[in-house]
Order: structure tokens, then C-alpha cells, then sequence
């Protein structure tokens, strides 16, 4: 998963609240191809009769036996054939990498009113709940998010930037890892906490891999390091070709504690090893509790 550069956000020192110091990260390499190896079934030796055949019958004898040969072969030619199409068209027969895809919902070409995704141009905020946001509180690292809607439950790691720029994102490694950007706000603060989590690796489904069914109104609990749980209230989803990001709306400043969610969304592109576009939940803290 590629997440375009957060450019409106140097890197800043660390807070009080006690962000961790984590060590930047090379990139991660592209999804690999999941390798196809085509078997070919052995054709079966025939050996002798077990006994002679008596005269007369010896002609009707090979005569069947040239019929179960031919049938024989006629069934291997077919199953090579069915083979052949499989493995040009993995896709078709549910034999692909398990990645899957989703219709394109960015804000310039989603369109009707039953559409589920947020519409709006790259430089207008976020959707908001219709609960009014609690107050802002001091920083404290997040250590957990949790999602009931989704079945989410999954630690949180810190992340920075790698060599070209763009936020590090959890190691494939271990599929149910958030990344949280150290150098932005934490959950709770004013402003977006942005975390990213995959939509799968290719083993399976990852943290993320449900986060296009969410919807306005869902609750995303943080749990964070002092003991307080920050709990957030969906106000929208929208799906953004990466060529699109809108990156004014994800990263840009806001007087209230925001957490953006992100993750990788629509065509999988076999030749790059990453999906299309990004799919990005927009939540606003609205009530706390103690864990």
C-alpha cells in the first residue's frame, strides 16, 4: 500500500505526551505474484493381457481396448486444455491472489445519491458526524484501535516517513498492525491522527481489508497510553484515485480531534504490486471514557 507524500506536514519534534521515537523504514517491497506451476498428469503404461485371448474374439478384444486408449487420452488432452485456460485467466476460476477490487469512488467520479462514499472537491474538510466533537485533550500515544462494526482489534505502531517521502506503512509481516504517523497529532489531539493498515498481503485479509463497509455513525474507539479511550464517530468514507489524494483534507489542520483511516482500495495492478486508488474513513472524537 502507497500513501501519497503528507507534504503540508514537516516532520516536529516530540510532544510531552510521550510520542515514541521509531526508527524510520525502508519501503515496502510490491506485493509479489503468487507463482502458478502447471501439473501435468503421466500417461498410464498398459502392459500385457493376463491371459490369451481365444480365437475369434481377438479382434472385438482390441477393438474395445482401442476405445478405452482413445477415450483415455481424449480425457488427458482435456484436462491439459482446462489446465492451460486456468493459468492464463487465474482470475476467472478463483484461483487469483485473493486480492479483490473496488468500483472507483473518488471525489470526481462517484456519482447518485444512494452512493455510500463522500463527494466532494480535494479542498473541502471532512465530513463531519451529526454529534457535536468532544473538546481536544493533551497528546498520549495510542496503543490500540478498535472497531465493533468491522471486528477490528489491532495494536497500533508507530510509523515516519521513508526515502521518497511518503508515510511508512506496517510491515506485511504481521497483517493486523496499524501504523500510526508519529509526526501528526495523536488520537485525541486537535487535528487528524492519521493511521494506515493493510488491505491485505499475500496470505489473506488484513486490519483494513473491511473499511469500505464502514458508514456515518459507527464508532472507532482509540485506546491510548494514559488510560483514556478516545472514542470516535464516523461522519464519512470516500474512495480517492491516489492521482487525486486529497491531501489538504486527510492532513490538513482542524480544531477538532480527528482520526482518518486509510488503506488501499480499487484495482489491483499486477505490474506495480499496489492497488489504484485509497479508501479513507474521516471520524471526529466525540465522547471519552477510561479504558
Amino acid at each position: 500500500m502507497t500513501t501519497p507524500t503528507p507534504d503540508s506536514w514537516p516532520p516536529r519534534p516530540p510532544s510531552q505526551g510521550g510520542r515514541p521515537q521509531g526508527h524510520p523504514r525502508g519501503p515496502v517491497p510490491p506485493y509479489g505474484q503468487p507463482p502458478y506451476q502447471q501439473q501435468h498428469p503421466g500417461y498410464q503404461q498398459y502392459g500385457q493381457p493376463y491371459e490369451e485371448w481365444p480365437e475369434g474374439r481377438v479382434d472385438g478384444g482390441r477393438v474395445m481396448r482401442s476405445v478405452l486408449i482413445l477415450a483415455g487420452v481424449a480425457g488427458v488432452i482435456t484436462v491439459l486444455v482446462g489446465m492451460l485456460y486456468m493459468v492464463a485467466a487465474p482470475e476467472q476460476y478463483g484461483l487469483a491472489d485473493q486480492r479483490t477490487t473496488l468500483p472507483p469512488r473518488s471525489q470526481t467520479n462517484a456519482t447518485g445519491p444512494a452512493d455510500p462514499y463522500f463527494q466532494a472537491e480535494p479542498t473541502v474538510p471532512p465530513p463531519q458526524p451529526s454529534i457535536p466533537p468532544a473538546p481536544a485533550m493533551q497528546p498520549s500515544t495510542p496503543v490500540r484501535v478498535v472497531i465493533p462494526r468491522l471486528g477490528v482489534n489491532a495494536p497500533i505502531r508507530s510509523v515516519g516517513l521513508d526515502k521518497q517521502g511518503a508515510i511508512e506503512v506496517p510491515p506485511v509481516t504481521n497483517p493486523n498492525l496499524v501504523g500510526w504517523y508519529r509526526s501528526g497529532p495523536t488520537a485525541g489531539e486537535a487535528g487528524p491522527a492519521i493511521m494506515l493498515g493493510h488491505k491485505d498481503t499475500k496470505s489473506g485479509s488484513a486490519v483494513f481489508s473491511r473499511l469500505d463497509e464502514i458508514r456515518n455513525g459507527d464508532v472507532i474507539e482509540v485506546h491510548r497510553k494514559d488510560g483514556i479511550v478516545a472514542v470516535f464517530t464516523v461522519g464519512g468514507l470516500e474512495q480517492a484515485e491516489k492521482a487525486v489524494f486529497p491531501t489538504q483534507r486527510v492532513y490538513g489542520e482542524s480544531p477538532n480531534p480527528q482520526l482518518h483511516l486509510i488503506t488501499c482500495g480499487g484495482t489491483y495492478d499486477r505490474a506495480t504490486g499496489h492497488y489504484t486508488d485509497n479508501v479513507i474513513a474521516y471520524a471526529t472524537m466525540t465522547s471519552t471514557r477510561k479504558a
